[in-house]
């Protein structure tokens, strides 16, 4: 049973803020703030879920939807079960992808601008996709593995070529940029050489949707998520050395370019393959992981409250996109990029006052 200490111990030393839980034998520390924020949006993402599965052409109770969520029989369970909790399902984990991937990449270029989808790395996964539809060279359920190649290839020209001895910010972004811009067009490209109707459905699947998504589509997403677990734990912690200026960290033993290197790849899987899932969701991975980060007022962006922040963005997006216009269902990917555009506009602005750092 964990518990949270607040006394502080003679002769123990504790950032202020933070608090002591112990669980059995180990001990670790806990931001306070940070884990009430977590224990909010936890709070907040079940009921926005409850009303995504009530809510829909046929509404459910929240009471019937919890009896069928505990396993009671009942008429509605093929509208919940079999229709609404897939996609539902889908959504979570897409979300909490992109919004662990936005936070990794922009804790290593020290910058808010820098998520898988400003810097080319959602391009680069949707080109690889997009060309493998349009030329009819896999299945759907092996795109997404497709999309962690085209993803990881995008990611390693943009490190290479802003690597000068070391990383820098505003050269990681602005060749990030140039890379995006190059992959839409080539992206483009392949769509007109290719099927009409293929290239309808990649159109389609280039504003990043939840149509049609279920347990079959997000198997790989599932896999990786399982997969990825104990590298995205190795993250949470090496995230706090990669904050510190370069001299101090050096000075305390930490190897940057390896931790860097090693938190890149993790975004970069994450956002590539929840790219190949449910297409390229604009900017959850740049909105997530900054509101998480003002919400707790923490030095670092935390990787919890991104992933919670994140799957709460796609859900409630997703869930306004099918009944805001119903009949007519707007893709999650219309509904992120009508919030996301202005903020990055205004984190654009506030940048340029700063000095382009942040």
């Amino acid at each position: 049973m964990s518990t949270l200490s607040r006394p502080v111990r003679p002769g123990s030393v504790r950032p202020a803020g933070y608090g002591l839980v112990r669980a059995g034998r180990a001990s670790f520390l806990v931001h306070r703030r940070s884990a009430r924020v977590a224990a909010g949006l936890v709070v907040l993402l079940a009921a926005v879920c409850v009303a995504y599965l009530c809510v829909g052409e046929r509404f459910v109770a929240p009471t019937e939807v919890l009896k069928i969520l505990a396993g009671q029989r009942s008429p509605s369970a093929f509208v919940v079960e079999d229709l609404r909790l897939p996609r539902l399902a889908t959504g979570l984990m897409v979300g909490a992808a992109f919004g662990i991937a936005g936070a990794l990449i922009q804790t290593v270029a020290r910058n808010p601008l820098a998520s898988p989808d400003i810097i080319g790395i959602s391009q680069g996964a949707g080109a690889v996709t997009v060309a493998a539809m349009t030329f009819g060279l896999a299945s759907y359920t092996v795109l997404p593995y497709l999309s962690i190649a085209g993803g990881v290839l995008a990611a390693a020209l943009v490190y290479v070529f802003a690597w000068r001895g070391g990383l820098h910010a505003t050269r990681f972004v602005l060749i990030g940029i140039g890379f995006a811009i190059a992959l839409r067009s080539l992206t483009t490209l392949f769509m007109t050489k290719g099927d009409y109707l293929v290239a309808q459905q990649a159109q389609i699947w280039m504003t990043g949707s939840l149509n049609g998504r279920g347990w079959d589509e997000s198997l790989p997403l599932r896999v990786t998520l399982l997969v990825m677990l104990p590298a995205v734990l190795w993250a949470a912690r090496a995230q706090r050395t990669v904050a510190l200026d370069d001299d101090t960290a050096t000075a305390l033993g930490v190897r940057l370019g390896r931790v860097r290197l090693g938190l890149v790849a993790v975004g970069v899987i994450l956002a590539s393959v929840a790219t190949g899932v449910a297409g390229p969701v604009d900017f959850v991975a740049l909105l997530a992981p900054q509101i998480a980060r003002r919400t707790t007022r923490t030095a670092q962006i935390p990787l919890l409250g991104s992933a919670l922040m994140g799957a709460l963005v796609v859900v409630a997006a997703d869930l306004l996109g099918r009944r805001l216009f119903s009949p007519v269902e707007l893709p999650v990917g219309v509904l992120t990029a009508a919030v996301g555009a202005p903020y990055l506009i205004w984190l654009i602005m506030r940048s340029r006052g700063v000095g382009g750092r942040s």
